[in-house]
């Protein structure tokens, strides 16, 4: 299979650029892949292929919380406690988008201000668009391109909880949930599904008032936590008491991301899941790109609206509906 190629020669100028350090470069890049024009899908195809090689070796973690649980606190905290240690972190942060406008609000510069300003680290702040799972429809791309330019540590931030976060959980190699004491219906705030996918639970704003029911909740999810089947086979999720403000329980934290990757290399599961999650992105890939094709179809485009009223009148069930226009679509390629 050829590989793919793009016309402009300044996608090797990129790419070299992105794999030097060049923050600019990054910028520009993560840009490209995240544009929705057509012009820019095979310059972005083939400045990923140029760097997939120079990717792929560092720790992604994915970090989910309901709004309000301090996640951008806890990811400035983490982030300064890795920048002390040499590591080079890079932030990818997923902001809601306006359902109506399609902008999003980018805040996690200015909430994560010490971090910002830090020289071994990049925040990239993208809108989640209507994709499921709170993740933007290029996260995958963009972790490649801040691994290519020399990032360790990829930290992802999502919108919030809810069962589409298993598109997040599926392309990180640890799941964070984040959760914060509350009145006692911590537990029922949080979906079964979301408990599933978690690596560990870390219970924010763990201090002053707080710091007792923080314990409750902590007690709540660990029981909770061993009622649910493992994910993995060397590793059960833990939970783990945290003030981000006060700088308690971060390092905990990462030792427990370090135990974790050192348990799941040891029991072979890291390599796996690694090549898991490359035969998803390509299923994604192609769906999404079989959806692009038929939508750009001129051909059947009449075809499509007619359909489309059929199935608003009730005169078609959408299944039937959706058999038919494949039907036409395979008919005419």
């Amino acid at each position: 299979m050829n590989a793919p190629t793009a016309k402009e020669p300044a996608i090797a100028t990129l790419a070299r650029k992105v794999r030097a350090g060049d923050r600019r470069a990054l910028a520009k890049a993560i840009t490209l892949v995240e544009s929705r024009r057509d012009e820019d899908q095979s310059a972005s195809a083939a400045l990923i292929h140029a760097l997939l090689p120079h990717a792929g070796k560092v720790l992604r973690i994915g970090l989910s919380g309901s709004p309000g649980v301090g996640k951008s606190t806890f990811i400035e905290a983490l982030g300064k406690l890795l920048t002390a240690k040499d590591h080079r972190v890079a932030v990818l942060a997923v902001d809601p988008s306006s359902r109506r406008s399609g902008g999003s609000i980018l805040g996690d510069k200015t909430r994560m201000v010490r971090l910002a300003q830090d020289a071994n680290a990049f925040i990239r702040p993208s809108p989640a668009g209507t994709t499921l799972g709170g993740v933007a429809r290029r996260t995958r791309e963009a972790m490649v391109l801040v691994e290519a330019a020399g990032f360790d540590v990829v930290l992802v931030e999502t919108v919030g909880v809810g069962q589409s976060e298993t598109a997040v959980a599926e392309m990180v190699d640890m799941f964070v949930v984040l959760v914060s004491p509350g009145g006692g219906d911590e537990l029922q705030g949080i979906k079964r599904g979301i408990m599933e996918l978690a690596d560990l639970v870390v219970v924010t704003k763990a201090d002053g008032d707080l710091m007792a029911p923080a314990q409750r909740a902590a007690a709540e999810y660990g029981a909770a936590l061993h009622l649910l089947r493992p994910k993995w086979r060397s590793w059960t999720a833990e939970v783990r008491l945290v003030s981000s403000t006060h700088g308690r329980g971060v390092a905990e934290v990462w030792s427990d991301i370090d135990r974790f990757r050192r348990a799941l290399t040891a029991s072979g599961d890291w390599e796996s899941h690694r090549r898991d999650q490359r035969v998803r992105w390509l299923w994604s890939e192609l769906r999404e790109g079989l959806l692009a094709t038929l939508n750009s179809d001129a051909r059947i485009a009449k075809d499509i609206a007619y359909v489309e009223t059929a199935v608003a009148s009730g005169e078609m069930a959408p299944v039937a509906a959706a058999r038919d226009l494949l039907a036409r679509f395979r008919g005419k390629t």
